[in-house]
Order: structure tokens, then C-alpha cells, then sequence
């Protein structure tokens, strides 16, 4: 593994008033560790260690939560087809948006939020998507899926 230190980029901006502006950002385009970084919003994390390991648990509970929504079966047998369409479309929707979100945590090319991610996405398929912790229907044909 080869540790690469990144210095910072001098971007250029113009700003509403038509000036002319530089600002120093940290932008990486391969994988690094470490705790300075952001996630998902400016100036977040920032350089807190405890800020860091909150943002790890948020991208591993956002991964899980993806797993959840595309597993889950929540429709009652016998529902109004319309009401289970436009419930299933939110459902798809919003986990839409979940993923995304993780996808661009990824996209900091942090090490660890990358780790959490895939943490998440493992563990949430093992609790909700794995037959690990189902009871078994009775159903032969249905014990053999997965």
C-alpha cells in the first residue's frame, strides 16, 4: 500500500459580484486514510476525531438502511393496487436517496467511510436479506431461494 500525501488544490471561483476569488480545498482523486476529510456537507467532519467516527456510524446506518428498504416487505396481501403502487414507488424513491447519499460519502475517497459502506451494505443484507435470521415458511421451494 502506498501512503500519498495530497496537497491542497488552489481552485478559482467567481463570485456573484464578478470578483475574482482562490480558495485552498482538499480534493483527492484516489483513496487516502485519515480523519481530515468531508463528508457529504462542507466543513464536516472537520478535524475532530469523534466527528470522524460519527460520520463513519452515519454512511455504515445510511448502508443498512438501503439494505432495509430493498428488502422489506411491507404490503399487506388484498391492497388496493393503486395504494401499494404509489407506496412502493416512495419506498423506491427514498431508498433511492439513501444510496446516493452513501455513493457520495464514497466519493470523499476516504478509506473509512469507504469500509463503512461496504460494512453496512454487508450487515444489512445479512439481517434482512440473508435467510440467517428468518423462520423457515415450510415452503421446500422457498428455502432453497438465496
Amino acid at each position: 500500500m502506498v501512503l500519498q500525501v495530497v496537497e491542497p488544490i488552489t481552485t478559482e471561483a467567481w463570485n456573484t459580484t464578478g470578483l475574482h476569488l482562490h480558495r485552498k480545498s482538499l480534493t483527492h482523486a484516489t483513496f487516502y486514510w485519515g480523519h481530515k476529510t468531508e463528508i457529504l456537507f462542507p466543513g464536516w467532519p472537520d478535524s475532530s476525531s469523534s466527528m470522524y467516527a460519527l460520520a463513519l456510524m452515519l454512511v455504515f446506518v445510511l448502508a443498512v438502511l438501503v439494505e432495509f428498504l430493498g428488502n422489506c416487505k411491507l404490503i399487506e396481501p388484498g391492497a388496493s393496487r393503486v395504494a401499494t403502487g404509489l407506496f412502493k414507488t416512495a419506498l423506491h424513491s427514498v431508498r433511492a436517496g439513501l444510496a446516493y447519499m452513501v455513493i457520495l460519502a464514497i466519493m470523499s475517497f476516504n478509506g473509512g467511510v469507504f469500509i463503512a459502506a461496504i460494512l453496512g451494505h454487508a450487515v444489512g443484507f445479512l439481517l434482512f436479506g440473508s435467510r440467517v435470521f428468518k423462520k423457515s415458511g415450510g415452503s421446500g421451494s422457498d428455502s432453497q431461494k438465496s
